[in-house]
């Protein structure tokens, strides 16, 4: 109706997204941070090619697919296609960053012979690119792409989102277990003196801890759910219609 008052957030969901960014903007300056101050800074064909790989992974794996998570949150009441759409370009996007990340990390092992794949952080980071990589292509499949029928959906979509949130957990572990070989690394011998590069990537990985918390309070609210609009019923019900044979009105509920 004309007259009808514009669609509201719920009550503590804008300040919770509000924290989520403030957040990641602060972890990706203190990554920078990091990296110009004690590392060199970040060049790609010269020994600072590795230090592309840190940078590239937090922004990618961390800060855009916690936002990729977000979107059905805060896009409340736009066209469910295209919240689909921007979920999809968002995680894309991610997966494209991490893999120049990783593209960094092989290529300047290789340039000062250093072995690839052998500690845990290496294991579970690439566990998370594989599946992050697999989660996309199925969610690309199954929800953005037509084909799948609604009740395939509908039996994949719980398995889509637990995996969701736990490969989001996963790459903030694999952060983590990063930034503790960097540092056991390279200041092996200061890191217990309480060193400012010690301090700055230990307040680096309580950033990463602390967006982890509010996005994963944020997704796991069953009152923050993107509620499904009129025209998305209807369409949803001709969908299952059409593709299943089943009467709008009947049916098991």
């Amino acid at each position: 109706m004309d007259g009808a008052p514009p669609p509201t957030s719920p009550t503590g969901l804008s300040a919770y997204v509000a924290v989520s960014q403030l957040l990641g903007l602060t972890l990706l300056a203190t990554t920078g941070a990091w990296l110009g101050r004690y590392r060199g800074g970040v060049a790609w064909h010269s020994p600072l090619q590795f230090n592309a790989h840190p940078l590239c992974m937090v922004l990618g794996m961390v800060f855009l697919q916690g936002d990729a998570l977000l979107v059905y949150r805060v896009f409340r009441h736009e066209a469910k296609r295209s919240t689909k759409a921007l979920h999809a370009l968002l995680h894309g996007l991610a997966l494209v960053i991490a893999l120049v990340g990783i593209i960094a990390v092989f290529e300047s092992h290789r340039t000062k012979g250093i072995p690839n794949m052998y500690s845990l952080h290496s294991w579970c980071g690439m566990a998370a690119f594989v599946l992050y990589l697999l989660q996309w292509l199925l969610g690309c499949g199954f929800f953005l792409f037509p084909g799948a029928s609604f009740s395939v959906r509908g039996q994949y979509k719980p398995q889509h989102i637990f995996f969701g949130i736990t490969l989001f957990i996963l790459s903030i572990t694999s952060c983590l277990l990063g930034i503790t070989e960097m540092l056991l690394l390279k200041i092996s011998d200061s890191y217990s003196h309480f060193v400012p590069e010690g301090i700055l990537a230990n307040t680096l990985g309580v950033l990463l801890v602390a967006f982890g918390l509010v996005v994963c309070y944020v997704l796991t609210r069953e009152e923050w759910k993107r509620p499904p609009l009129a025209e998305e019923m209807a369409l949803s019900m001709d969908f299952k219609t059409l593709t299943e044979g089943e009467s709008p009105s009947g049916g098991s509920q």
